[in-house]
């Protein structure tokens, strides 16, 4: 049982700041951190720290950023056979947190988008997987291979179509789980005009519900929409939908908390459990996410979550 992670491999940079600046304003920011970054690699980590057997493919330059990435995946208990060396630069992300904790960034793909439908051919191990993962700090090209090449095996896939663009022909007809926040959500029916967009912004539970339902009838069987403070509402074929509510926490940075929940929810997933306490589970890996500063070792463990969903709710703060 495995997870298979088509990734993305990206050099994160994240300041805290009070407020976003202005356009020619400098700032002093309160923190500073550089790690190993990019929704592939946070959603591996994510699913490798909750015990989860991980195997993937992460395209990387042949400049210094690049020869990192080993070092990188070693140290969170992942294969370094899972990354392409290609020629160029590797992918690189600058991201700001106020004070609120929301953020605000920008992703250089660099490398991540020579990942290729040869590479995903070529990968033994994604017909085997639980689960295939792909977001879109990638191309189309090797999303679409390896959802057809799940599909052809039998093995489901989970899309997170993040940052949003539209859809390839044919890629939804092949995704089994789709996993979107409201924000994409509402790009996403707006790209699909006028099929689904209703105008409508997605910011409450029965909004988001209507338009994971409307989803369902493109091909996925289960639809999971997050709401940030709102939590997260599920639908799937032939049940009622779910609505999970947050965890309240002091919330001091949401970057990767998306990722977080992801890597709970394709985890639990994996591992048979309810859709009921996979919700739960990813709602609860997102909170201690946001609770702390940084991503890849803010992700929890499953000794963390476990502590976490043991607490009284007025002492689930990190």
């Amino acid at each position: 049982m495995f997870l298979f992670v088509l990734g993305s491999f990206v050099i994160a940079c994240s300041a805290k700041v009070g407020a976003f600046p202005q356009p020619g304003e400098s700032l002093r920011a309160e923190a500073f951190t550089v790690e190993a970054g990019g929704k592939g690699l946070n959603l591996a980590v994510g699913a490798r720290r909750l015990g989860m057997a991980v195997d993937g493919l992460f395209a990387v330059g042949d400049d210094l950023f690049g020869g990192l990435a080993e070092q990188a995946l070693s140290g969170a208990g992942l294969s370094p056979t899972m990354i392409r060396r290609c020629t160029g630069q590797t992918g690189a992300g600058i991201g700001f947190t106020d004070r609120g904790g929301e953020n605000c960034l920008a992703v250089f793909p660099g490398a991540n988008r020579q990942l290729s439908a040869d590479h995903v051919r070529a990968a033994a191990g994604l017909s085997r997987a639980t689960l295939v993962l792909a977001q879109f700090e990638v191309d189309d090209a090797p999303i679409v291979e390896a959802f057809a090449l799940a599909r052809a095996a039998g093995v489901r896939t989970l899309l997170n179509p993040s940052p949003f663009r539209p859809l390839p022909a044919g890629l939804l007809a092949h995704t089994d789980i789709l996993v979107l926040n409201a924000v994409e959500a509402m790009q996403m029916a707006r790209s699909l005009r006028p099929v689904l967009d209703t105008g409508a912004a997605v910011n409450t539970a029965s909004a988001a519900t209507a338009l994971a339902q409307a989803f369902l009838a493109l091909g996925p069987d289960l639809v999971v929409v997050t709401l940030g403070a709102h939590g997260a509402v599920a639908c799937r074929q032939g049940t009622e939908p779910l609505h999970q509510p947050a965890f309240p926490v002091v919330t001091v940075d949401t970057l990767g908390a998306g990722d977080a929940f992801t890597a709970g929810l394709a985890t639990g997933l994996a591992e048979g459990r309810s859709l009921k306490e996979c919700l739960e589970r990813a709602a609860a890996c997102g909170a201690i996410v946001a609770g702390r500063i940084g991503v890849s070792e803010a992700l929890p463990t499953t000794a963390e979550l476990e502590r976490f969903l043991d607490r009284p709710a007025a002492g689930r703060q990190n």
